[in-house]
Formats: structure tokens, sequence, C-alpha cells
């Protein structure tokens, strides 16, 4: 059975294709909107505002997919059996985002982590998407899932690196995941 088609019974059959959203995916949920509404007040990082609040937007994101790396997809993976159908794609934008928040920000920068997050998150989120997924597979063992995920601790992270190299990088990570146009002014 593919990831989309999970469904839970309800009592009665009155509607037996209604996704599990629960806690797990609430959180989630919640923690994109607040990445998406700190993404929304760097605006074009121009001032100290605006890139103070992106680089509250790089730590939340990184620790974000930290959160899913290192407990999410695991641990369906380990109810599962084997991996999310959606895992590979997600580590892919996974990789393009962490490759996005290495060098300063800039519109096109930003551009590309928009394009990216939009598609990304669609998949997470949508009715029956990896998060409700997660969260049927998670069954009982749902609250431990959440507290896990709460108790990640926050990424290291560098000053912003603004060299060829790295550059380069990220054209490679973006050219991997599909984005490869999404940065043409890097």
């Amino acid at each position: 059975m593919k990831d989309d088609q999970l469904e839970r019974k309800v009592e009665g059959g009155a509607d037996a294709t209604s996704p599990v959203r629960g806690p797990v995916a609430e959180f989630l949920s919640n923690d994109h909107a607040r990445l998406d509404a700190l993404l929304t007040r760097a605006g074009s990082c121009r001032n100290a505002d605006e890139l103070g609040a992106y680089q509250e937007f790089r730590r939340g994101l990184l620790r974000h997919i930290a959160m899913e790396e290192k407990v999410l997809l695991p641990a369906a993976e380990r109810a599962r059996g084997a991996p999310l159908d959606a895992a590979a794609r997600l580590r892919l934008d996974h990789g393009a985002l962490a490759a996005l928040m290495m060098p300063s920000p800039t519109p096109a920068i930003v551009r590309a982590i928009r394009t990216v997050l939009g598609k990304h998150n669609q998949i997470e989120e949508a009715p029956g998407g990896v998060y409700e997924t997660c969260e049927q597979l998670a069954g009982p063992a749902s609250q431990r899932l959440l507290d896990q995920l709460r108790a990640t601790p926050p990424v290291p992270v560098k000053p912003n690196l603004d060299t060829p190299k790295v550059f380069e990088a990220v054209r490679r990570a973006l050219a991997r995941a599909g984005y490869e146009e999404h940065l043409a002014d890097g």
C-alpha cells in the first residue's frame, strides 16, 4: 500500500478515507507556518530587522530538517519496515534547502528557498501526506514521537559563506533536487 493510500477506518464506516491528523502533523505544520512567517519578515534581507528574521528562519529551518531526518523519517521507516515512498524526494529537497542556507541571503536565494518549500511542504502537509502517514504509522506511540521531535536540539549554524565553491555546491544540490533553474543569478 502506498503512503498516500493509508486510511483510517471510522466507527460505523461513515468515512473510511478520513486522514489521520494528530499532534505530530499539527506540530510540524505549525513549525512550517512559523518558518514561513519568518521568511516573510525577512523580505529582501536589506536591513538589520530583515536579516535578523532571516537568521532566525535559517536556524529554525535547519532544526526542522533535523527533526525530519533524525526522528520522523527513521521512525516511519522502522514502523513500516521500509522507507516512505516520498523519503527520497524529501531528502533531495532537504539537501537543496541546507545548501541554500550556506551563502548570504540574496533575492535569488530567497526565491529559490520559497520555490523548494512551496513544493516540499505540500508533500508533507497535504491530506494523506507524509505528516499524516507518519502519524498513522506511529499509532499509539505518536506522543513519544512528538516528544522526540520537540527534544531535537538546535543545529549549530556557521556564518554565511559566499565563495564560488559554496555557490557551486548550492547549484549542484538544486540540480540534484530538480530545481537548477531557480538560482539563475545566484
